[in-house]
């Protein structure tokens, strides 16, 4: 393993923000990883473990160890009639597990078609799309304690998923590194094609019998259609979350706002797009010399060119403050600002 010194970590998160790290090194697999935090060197060091950077906007250079997850490998673990369990490296990236399951005509992962990231990151994040959700799908995962460097795992329960939400972004925030993740998945397909514009472009493509492949072929069209690919301009995909109001204050913001859409989620609470809010408060398109808010879709905050993270930062906090005051609702970021 080597160690490199003032490490630029452009490349490895998908705003494109320049900045160093005081010390970078990648790992491949549990051996790596123990050598690594066994090293006295970098004990009592802040640790930062990258996976895929789609999900982070630097603001500042990292002073301590970023430890980059590279353990790859997918395989079906256990199989029976109607599910099969397939297990995945916390570096495999989220898009190709995907497409693993549906080439081997598993379902449940469809709907999460060319997600950006690691399959590490999923369940920390909770990742979803489309009508479905890591947790509908997550059996367990393996990880490694950082203080103690014991392994565990953790099942269904012991995750306390939630909306964009796990135990891994609260109280167990920064104490473990996932190593790998088991789902759980049907060999009876299952669609939920009810979602967003999925039935339309399935219409469009002249499916009518549809399949998990072609479900995963309308969401990536989709997704392509309305999201800026970060390989051409910078972004972290949706910035913010999707905010939950009561039914009673939704009830009171739809006599100013009649078009306000809502969808019902925990009983006496309704969810609203994010997106929506941000578009009505004038957001959507807007550019800042290097950086702004995409054309197409309010929810993401871009990096044109050589902007610094602590613009884009400033910019989502201008955002959040128009929100508050035209509609009265604390929007949530989504994405993790370091």
């Amino acid at each position: 393993m080597v160690v490199q010194e003032n490490f630029s970590l452009k490349a490895f998160n998908t705003f494109g923000i320049e900045v160093h790290a005081r010390y970078y090194t990648s790992f491949s697999n549990l051996s790596e990883l123990l050598i690594i935090l066994k090293n006295d060197r970098f004990n009592g060091m802040p640790k930062l473990i990258l996976g895929g950077g789609s999900n982070i906007l630097f603001t500042q250079d990292f002073e301590g160890l970023v430890l980059h997850n590279n353990i790859k490998g997918i395989e079906i673990t256990l199989q029976n009639s109607d599910d099969a369990y397939i297990t995945a490296g916390a570096g495999v990236l989220w898009h190709d597990l995907v497409l693993f399951a549906i080439d081997h005509q598993l379902s449940g992962l469809e709907n999460l078609s060319l997600i950006p990231g690691t399959v590490g990151a999923s369940p920390m994040q909770n990742i979803g799309a489309y009508g479905a959700e890591v947790k509908d799908t997550f059996h367990s995962l393996q990880a490694l304690q950082i203080s103690t460097l014991t392994e565990h795992i953790f099942y269904h329960k012991d995750c306390e998923f939630g909306y964009r939400e796990s135990v891994f972004k609260k109280s167990l925030k920064g104490q473990y590194i996932i190593l790998t993740v088991t789902f759980k998945l049907s060999l009876s397909p299952n669609l939920n094609t009810s979602y967003g514009a999925i039935q339309e472009t399935l219409k469009e493509m002249n499916v009518t019998q549809p399949t998990i492949k072609n479900v995963s072929e309308a969401v990536c069209s989709i997704r392509r259609s309305k999201l800026p690919n970060p390989a051409e301009i910078g972004n972290a995909g949706s910035f913010f979350k999707n905010p939950e109001i009561t039914e009673l204050y939704f009830t009171k913001l739809k006599e100013s706002f009649p078009l306000l859409p809502h969808y019902p989620t925990t009983a006496g609470s309704v969810k609203v797009p994010a997106g929506w809010l941000i578009e009505h408060c004038g957001w959507k398109g807007k550019t800042f010399e290097t950086y702004g808010v995409h054309k197409n879709q309010a929810l993401v905050l871009v990096n044109y060119g050589n902007a610094a993270g602590k613009d884009i930062q400033n910019l989502s906090e201008e955002i959040k403050k128009s929100i508050l005051e035209k509609f009265g609702i604390a929007l949530e970021t989504e994405v993790n600002i370091i």
